[in-house]
């Protein structure tokens, strides 16, 4: 049986990202994912002949010089990836019903002051402020900016006060606070608990720059997988972990996958749901009181998407992403009621390079919480090995959610509904299956000002040769996974060591 030197759980690009750089640096590797499609988020389907994301709907930080743009030339993919930069000017369009404005949130750091006083002439200096405070939180975390430097960052400022009380000292104008705001779904904010590094963070990349991937964000994972079976790492799909098994020293000496079959490694990283992590460890190798507390940490909420196939031709090119509020309170999303469902939408067209000029498909999402479709999360539906047709009570309550979202789009965008050939849904169920967290959750453990420490996650574990990547480790998103697989493998490889290599490489 071949010992791997490191072996990692999940293929989302948090895992792709060590398996690459650990496989750069000439150790064994292998990556094992539970689906048929490697990539989590960065997942695709195809319908009527057009490709749907699944999670990825656009990335920040990539013209040169910024940190995205350098990280992915060090793990290969700016050569090859297919990009298509959204409109400088409005890359996010922020709308709320009842008010016919549209506010562009634009790229660049300047444009974005200028593009929003032009609205709101009286709010310069606070535009300026505000983009100060994002642009002083981004610097206070090193890796982010590729810097070797540690930094002792638990007690900042921005990590003890929440995003919205942030953004109302700095503004007067309360319809430039929801503008501000109007975003969130972005990371899935709330009031009083989401700190301001969270909104500061996610923000400062995209005001940087916007791009989609044309033809899918699943190029990612492609190239990905291929630079990483070029340093002789291995991908295995269909392989669903379920277990550890330890040796007498209380090390893990392999992981048994779902078929019975163990694969054993020196080093092991998950870059998986951290409570199905921790419930792989079936003995006493880890404490009560550390399962608990993990299991303990309240995720963020679920979603509902409808991915629309328009007719052809019909729907000219929308190069931007649309955020439409219909409830006044822009930070109310995670608290809606029935009646007041959905509270906000948001919509994200695709880019297809043989199509440029129209608007093939997008995608409609709205939160939605996990327990609304309890009644059948006994159910599994992964193509092609375990699909169970969950009832016509489900499609029901889809079609039911699909078109009221539609209803409300039709509202801002007159004339989009006649336009729609086919659609498909996914809920929180479908994000269970497919991206493999518990509960659907959008973007991982919740962070809350409250009480920031418990929701920091270190990639070290109680035992000594199980490493932890992913969204709950730094942040989600693209950027976010990136940032925490060079946290992880700097424990491995060393710290310094790390971050000199990536910046030599590039």
């Amino acid at each position: 049986m071949i010992k791997y030197d490191a072996v990692i759980i999940g293929s989302g690009m948090g895992g792709l990202c060590c398996a690459y750089i650990l496989a750069k640096e000439g150790m064994k590797v292998c990556v094992l994912e539970k689906n048929r499609q490697i990539g989590g988020s960065l997942q695709i389907y195809s319908r009527e002949k057009t490709i749907f994301e699944t999670g990825v709907h656009y990335i920040g930080g990539l013209d040169e010089g910024q940190n995205l743009n350098s990280y992915f030339k060090y793990f290969g993919l700016m050569q090859e990836l297919k990009l298509h930069k959204l409109d400088e000017d409005g890359f996010d369009i922020i709308s709320f019903k009842g008010d016919d404005k549209r506010y562009p949130h634009a790229q660049g750091y300047d444009n974005f002051i200028e593009k929003l006083a032009e609205i709101f002439p009286k709010e310069r200096e606070a535009l300026k402020l505000y983009i100060s405070k994002v642009k002083e939180v981004c610097q206070a975390f090193p890796l982010f900016n590729l810097s070797a430097e540690k930094k002792d960052f638990t007690k900042a400022w921005h990590l003890e006060i929440d995003s919205k009380s942030v953004i109302d000292s700095i503004f007067t104008d309360q319809k430039l606070r929801d503008v501000i705001s109007g975003s969130n779904m972005l990371y899935a904010g709330q009031a009083g608990k989401t700190p301001f590094y969270v909104h500061a963070l996610v923000v400062s990349s995209y005001i940087e720059s916007s791009y989609r991937c044309i033809d899918g964000s699943a190029q990612i994972a492609k190239i990905m997988s291929n630079n990483i079976k070029k340093n002789g790492g291995e991908i295995f799909n269909y392989s669903e972990a379920v277990r550890f098994h330890f040796n007498e020293g209380n090390e893990i000496e392999s992981v048994e996958l779902e078929n019975g079959e163990k694969i054993e490694g020196k080093l092991f990283i998950s870059g998986i749901d951290l409570s199905k992590t921790i419930d792989m460890v079936e003995g006493t190798q880890l404490r009560s009181a550390y399962k608990n507390r993990i299991n303990s940490l309240e995720n963020t909420i679920s979603s509902f998407l409808v991915n629309v196939v328009c007719k052809p031709n019909s729907v000219p090119s929308i190069n931007h992403n649309i955020y439409h509020n219909i409830d006044p309170d822009v930070w109310s999303g995670a608290n809606y009621t029935d009646e007041s469902w959905p509270p906000a939408l948001g919509l994200f067209a695709n880019t297809k390079s043989g199509n440029p000029n129209f608007t093939e498909n997008y995608s409609l999402m709205a939160y939605m919480r996990y327990d609304e479709c309890a009644k059948w999360s006994h159910t599994k539906s992964i193509i092609p090995n375990h699909i169970t047709y969950r009832g016509d009570d489900y499609e029901e309550f889809k079609i039911k959610k699909a078109e009221k979202m539609i209803d409300e789009m039709e509202l801002r965008m007159p004339g989009l509904k006649s336009n729609i050939q086919s659609y498909t849904c996914a809920s929180p169920i479908t994000y269970r299956d497919y991206i493999g967290t518990r509960d659907g959750s959008l973007y991982g453990i919740i962070k809350d000002y409250n009480e920031p420490l418990k929701s920091f996650i270190t990639p070290r574990t109680k035992i000594s040769n199980l490493f932890l990547t992913g969204q709950n480790l730094n942040l989600h998103g693209i950027m976010g996974v990136t940032v925490s697989s060079v946290v992880t493998c700097s424990e491995i490889l060393g710290h310094p060591y790390l971050i000199n290599k990536i910046n030599d490489s590039i």
